[in-house]
């Protein structure tokens, strides 16, 4: 009947060996403690080696919230066991299969009863995610914004990939791939920027302010390593570059 109706939903936990799950086919191999939900009103084949075993639970689809348009889209890849949710949830429910088989069954029913709030969790994160589509669109969005971060703290000296990642809730290995696919660095295009600013103020502020003064108003600590990085850029000192401007 469930199978028919379409109501209810197999939640799996991948416990040691190797799976390979999909709707009538091979899918996505699962790792140690992936999770994988599929549809029982879809013929699936679950290809499982010497040593393997899947636990599995049948959760009724209203009970955690699986709409029939956020489906295919559940079913289409296993929750990772190294993700956020992936890592808390696994071990939970790997461990929850194993006490119901053994313990009372009023204490295995309410612990179960209690449990469902879990997989629903899962569920709403799966479906509230960008699609795959979306991420690329979504990663071009945020950089424009995190460039405009940096423009307005570009005299902070304690700017850095770890204060600009926190600010936007993303990892530093995140920030930095998005400067990377632009073909540079975060901390190169934060020094480009800064030497473009202290190139105009230099010019701006010509008689009425050091060069180590415009230096540490654009975040340069160091005087020495600005007049440095300014030659390697500019192929002249700030000095010169004020004395030869205007």
């Amino acid at each position: 009947m469930a199978r028919e109706a379409g109501e209810f939903l197999f939640v799996g936990v991948r416990d040691g060996g190797g799976v390979s799950p999909g709707p009538g086919g091979p899918g996505t191999p699962l790792r140690p403690g992936d999770i994988l939900f599929y549809d029982t009103g879809l013929t699936h084949r679950l290809d499982l080696p010497p040593g393997s075993r899947l636990k599995v639970f049948l959760l009724s689809r209203t009970l955690i919230g699986v709409e029939d348009s956020g489906l295919r889209r559940l079913t289409a890849a296993p929750v990772r066991a190294g993700s956020r949710l992936g890592s808390l949830v696994s071990p939970f429910l790997s461990e929850l299969a194993e006490m119901v088989a053994t313990a009372d069954p009023a204490v295995s029913e309410a612990i179960a009863r209690n449990a469902v709030d879990l997989p629903a969790t899962l569920v709403m994160e799966q479906q509230l995610a960008p699609p795959p589509g979306d991420i690329a669109d979504a990663r071009r969005a945020l950089l424009p914004r995190i460039q405009k971060f940096i423009e307005q703290r570009l005299s902070d000296p304690d700017l850095s990939p770890e204060s600009i990642a926190r600010a936007h809730h993303i990892s530093v290995r995140c920030l930095h791939k998005l400067f990377r696919d632009e073909g540079t660095t975060v901390g190169r295009w934060v020094r480009h920027r800064r030497l473009e600013e202290c190139q105009r103020e230099l010019v701006r502020a010509k008689g009425r302010r050091t060069v180590a003064a415009v230096a540490r108003r654009w975040g340069f600590i160091s005087p020495t390593h600005f007049s440095r990085v300014f030659r390697a850029t500019y192929g002249m000192s700030p000095s010169e570059w004020q004395g030869t401007a205007g």
